[in-house]
């Protein structure tokens, strides 16, 4: 089992084959109903792409807003009156996507007719609709009131996880021990840090450290202390 909070304990090992970090958690002892419980040292293999690519993902859902391109004509919307109070309640969030709203207040058009898409959300890699918009009022309707999370639809959080994957740390490039020691703590802030965007697993648990002492290469002269080895 691992927490968010392990991320800020792990020590460094080392790179491997210039696109793995191979960190250690180090054992500690636990009070649980003053049953000492204790834990040894695990191995863990973090992927630096991968880790690196949720992060600036996360951080792109959490603070960026879309562009916007106008439309020639706006787009008048028949919504029931639940999905335009929900327009009407999240004009932030819905800029924040990148649509332009405009909603009659007159008094001259009934319910469910007040809204008007003044302007999609404009991207060089993905092309957006009223689709897309009909989309984001659902997810609007299933946030708490009280939440400060921006939802995205399907084609913006696409959107994001190409730019994420662009900017992050590629495979292949050596990184120094502080650049690894930013991207295992990075791993702590993350609401989810187990898989990228894409799906891929961000770090695996590779063993006990301590399970490994006594044992060798083939090619050992002398048997290595793994626990040792952590510890300098």
């Amino acid at each position: 089992t691992i927490a968010r909070k392990d991320f800020l304990k792990m020590r460094i090992a080392g790179q491997f084959n210039l696109g793995f970090i191979i960190a250690v958690r180090p054992a500690q002892a636990r009070s649980d109903d003053e049953l000492e419980l204790s834990e040894h040292d695990e191995l863990f293999i973090v992927d630096q792409h991968a880790t690196d690519e949720k992060y600036n993902f996360e951080r792109l859902q959490q603070a960026q807003t879309v562009q916007s391109q106008r439309l020639v004509h706006p787009k008048r919307l028949e919504l029931t009156a639940l999905e335009e109070e929900i327009v009407m309640q999240n004009i932030s969030a819905i800029e924040a996507n990148g649509f332009k709203v405009h909603i009659d207040m007159s008094g001259d058009e009934p319910v469910g007719s007040r809204c008007e898409v003044l302007a999609l959300p404009m991207s060089r890699e993905v092309t957006f609709t009223l689709t897309d918009f009909e989309e984001l009022i659902a997810l609007l309707g299933e946030e708490s009131s009280e939440s400060k999370h921006i939802p995205r639809p399907s084609k913006v959080r696409k959107m994001f996880a190409s730019r994420a994957c662009r900017s992050s740390v590629m495979i292949g490039k050596p990184l120094t021990q502080g650049q690894m020691e930013t991207l295992v703590r990075h791993m702590a802030d993350l609401d989810k840090p187990w898989n990228c965007p894409h799906g891929r697993p961000t770090m695996r648990h590779l063993c006990q450290l301590d399970s490994w002492d006594g044992r060798g290469w083939k090619a050992d002269q002398a048997p290595i202390s793994w626990r040792s080895y952590a510890d300098e």
